[in-house]
């Protein structure tokens, strides 16, 4: 690709991930974006066909990195329990290393009235399942080896997947609630060990 080509379009998928972890798209205008990045209006158009295209690209950048982060942790060097404790370290390195992705995937915003905000939002609800199968996965071979306990795996892998999204959440907070990500690890960590053990005395 042009070296040219690749410059205008990295531009405008950086401008398009801050702009739409800020704003719902339909509130973002194309000028707006292009602004942002630097570049003619015509860009957009040009590379991505559509504002909904580019919103389309910046989301399939966000899933590569959260792929390419979360597969470190499912390895078969490691137990189903320390994958699951992988997890939601991976979880967290994704979100400050990219706190806009994390967001916009964490968080979405709602998908609009086009049918392109629709289809984008199934894309993200597919990927967010497909994420959660290696989770459910971990908890079935945990269960067969005996490592775990019997749990309806579906169920824990969404509290899980819940409980890190709303514990990392903590490191945007504007108040004295905010934590830093010291402390957003080790909340991960008793998070998970919670559900991992319960609180109950047995």
């Amino acid at each position: 690709m042009d070296p040219r080509k690749q410059r205008t379009m990295a531009a405008l998928v950086r401008a398009g991930q801050e702009i739409f972890s800020e704003r719902s798209v339909e509130d973002v205008t194309v000028e707006e974006i292009a602004e942002r990045a630097g570049v003619a209006v015509g860009s957009i158009y040009n590379h991505f066909g559509s504002k909904a295209g580019l919103q389309a690209a910046v989301v399939e950048h966000a899933l590569e990195a959260d792929r390419h982060y979360m597969d470190r942790a499912y390895t078969a060097d490691r137990s189903p329990a320390e994958q699951i404790y992988a997890a939601a370290e991976q979880y967290l390195d994704f979100y400050l290393d990219h706190p806009d992705y994390f967001r916009m995937l964490a968080f979405p915003g709602q998908p609009g009235q086009y049918q392109a905000g629709q289809e984008l939002s199934e894309r993200l609800v597919r990927a967010v399942d497909e994420q959660n199968r290696h989770l459910v996965e971990a908890l079935r071979q945990g269960m067969a080896s005996g490592e775990l306990r019997e749990v309806d795996p579906e169920e824990v892998a969404t509290i899980l997947w819940a409980a890190w999204n709303g514990v990392i959440s903590l490191g945007w907070r504007p108040d004295s609630l905010r934590r830093d990500s010291a402390e957003l690890r080790a909340l991960l960590a008793t998070a998970t060990e919670i559900v991992a053990n319960g609180l109950l005395v047995r």
